[in-house]
């Protein structure tokens, strides 16, 4: 009797690995256009993910909950790779969207105090160009 072929799940982060998943029997990810689903036999594509939920199923983890940023989802064969700016995952929908509400909230902070700094250079580079034309 022949194996079933299964899929090889590869997450990718800007800084690096997320994780890495073997014997993935099945994959639903969100689009804008909505959620489909991937099996092992499906043909090769290319997505554009919105920020959700991507699942995941494996003998060893039993269906496993990813919250994700927006990102690209590529299928090459049995490889899928998934590449995205920020992910969480979890088996329990409800401490999930606990996490992620957190974890959202520290980079909406982030992100502020980066833009502020930004703005700061920005404004100090405008100034100094300025007195560089006046001179």
């Amino acid at each position: 009797m022949q194996q079933p072929r299964l899929i090889k799940l590869k997450v990718l982060l800007p800084f690096g690995i997320f994780t890495l998943k073997t014997g993935v029997s099945r994959i639903v990810a969100e689009t804008h256009e909505g959620s489909f689903g991937l099996l092992p036999h499906r043909l090769d594509c290319v997505a554009a993910l919105a920020p959700g939920i991507l699942i995941y199923q494996n003998e060893a983890e039993g269906e496993v909950f990813m919250a994700v940023d927006e990102g690209v989802l590529v299928k090459c064969g049995l490889e899928v790779l998934v590449s995205v700016r920020n992910a969480v995952t979890g088996t329990d929908l409800t401490k999930l969207r606990e996490t992620v509400e957190q974890e959202f909230l520290k980079l909406d902070e982030r992100e502020q105090s980066v833009r502020k700094v930004m703005t700061k250079m920005e404004n100090d580079f405008i100034r100094r160009l300025a007195g560089f034309h006046h001179e």
